[in-house]
C-alpha cells in the first residue's frame, strides 16, 4: 500500500459499528470495480472512459460510485440517462471551476471529462475494502487541469441498523496552476443521487433538528433522506467531517432525491485540498436523530 494521506486514511478505524462480513474486490478491468460480500455486490465503482462513440463517451465521461440493494443485484443509485443524466451515484463536481483565467463546467461535464488513470490501492481484508482511484480533471482540450486521489472505504456493519458504510475522501491537487472551485448548492459539491424510479411522493429529508430550513443553514454535521424504490424503503445519511471547508451549504429538497453538500474553495498551485464525507446506508427507515448524531460524533472524532 502506498504511503500517502489517502492510503493511511484507508486503514484507519471506522464508525463504531461491529463488522462481520468477508469482503472481496472484483475488478472488470477497464470497466468497473465491485466490492462484494459473498455473491452480493455492495458497491460498483464505474471508472470506464470510452470515447469510441458519442454515446459511449456520454456514458463514461466521469467516474462515480453505484450503491446496490440488499440482495446485491441492482443499483439503488442512478447511472447515465434519465432525469439529469450527469447525476450519477455518489459523485463530485463543480459547475464553475476556474483555471488559467477560464471557467470549466465539471458538473454537467460540458466540454471535458474527469478520467480515471489508475488505481493506487485495491484491497480487501476481513470486513474492510479500500479503493483509491487516481483521476485527472481535464480542460476542454483533454489536458489535465487538476489531479485527484479519490478514496472509498467500504464496510458492511453487523449488529446495528446500518447495512453499509461508505467513507469517501478526495484530495484535490492543483498541480498545474491555481484552482478555484465555485458554483452553487444545486450544481456543485459531493452528491448522492437515488435511482430515477423513486416514488417522489414518499421522499423525505431529515436534518439534525426538526423544522430546519436547510437553505439557510451552513456546516450541518449531517443530512439524510429516505426514499422508496420498487416498493422498498432505503435511507441514506451523508456525514460532513468537521475538517471540511467551512461555509458548506447543503442541497436536500429536490423531489427526485439528489442531495449533498457544497463549498467554494481556492486551491493554490502545488497545494491540495482534502475533503471527507461518510455515507451510511440503511434498509428501511432511519434511526433516531439522537442515534445518528452519536454516529456522526464517532466519525468526527476520527483523525
Amino acid at each position: 500500500m502506498k504511503t500517502t494521506a489517502i492510503a493511511a486514511f484507508a486503514v484507519t478505524a471506522a464508525l463504531a459499528w461491529p463488522l462481520a462480513a468477508e469482503l472481496e474486490i472484483k475488478d472488470t478491468e477497464g470497466k468497473h470495480l465491485d466490492v462484494v460480500s459473498g455473491e452480493k455486490v455492495l458497491v460498483r465503482y464505474m471508472y470506464e472512459h470510452d470515447t469510441s462513440s458519442k454515446e459511449r463517451h456520454h456514458e463514461t465521461y466521469k467516474p462515480y460510485l453505484h450503491v446496490f440493494d440488499a440482495e446485491g443485484k441492482k443499483p439503488i443509485t442512478k447511472g447515465a440517462g434519465g432525469l439529469y443524466t450527469h447525476h450519477r451515484g455518489i459523485f463530485l463536481g463543480w459547475n464553475r471551476l476556474e483555471f488559467a483565467g477560464k471557467n470549466f463546467d465539471r458538473w454537467h461535464m460540458a466540454g471535458g471529462d474527469i478520467v480515471h488513470q489508475k488505481f493506487l490501492n485495491k484491497s480487501a481484508g476481513g470486513n474492510l475494502a479500500s479503493i483509491v482511484s487516481f483521476t485527472q480533471w481535464h480542460d476542454n482540450e483533454g489536458k489535465p487541469l487538476m489531479d485527484e486521489e479519490r478514496s472509498m472505504r467500504i464496510q458492511q456493519p453487523s449488529g446495528g441498523p446500518a447495512r453499509l458504510v461508505i467513507d469517501f475522501q478526495s484530495v484535490l491537487a492543483a498541480k498545474y496552476g491555481d484552482i478555484f472551485l465555485k458554483g452553487d448548492p444545486e450544481h456543485a459539491g459531493i452528491q448522492y443521487r437515488p435511482a430515477d424510479a423513486i416514488d417522489r411522493k414518499k421522499l423525505k429529508y431529515i436534518f439534525p433538528k426538526e423544522g430546519t430550513n436547510v437553505k439557510k443553514e451552513r456546516d450541518l454535521p449531517w443530512i439524510a433522506e429516505t426514499y422508496v424504490l420498487g416498493g422498498q424503503v432505503h435511507s441514506v445519511v451523508q456525514m460532513n467531517h468537521p475538517d471540511n471547508p467551512k461555509g458548506t451549504r447543503h442541497s436536500a429538497y429536490r423531489d427526485y432525491g439528489r442531495f449533498g453538500s457544497f463549498f467554494e474553495k481556492e486551491i493554490k498551485r502545488d497545494s491540495a485540498l482534502k475533503v471527507r464525507y461518510s455515507f451510511v446506508i440503511f434498509d428501511g427507515e432511519l434511526p433516531t436523530r439522537e442515534e445518528i448524531q452519536k454516529r456522526w460524533q464517532a466519525y468526527a472524532d476520527e483523525k
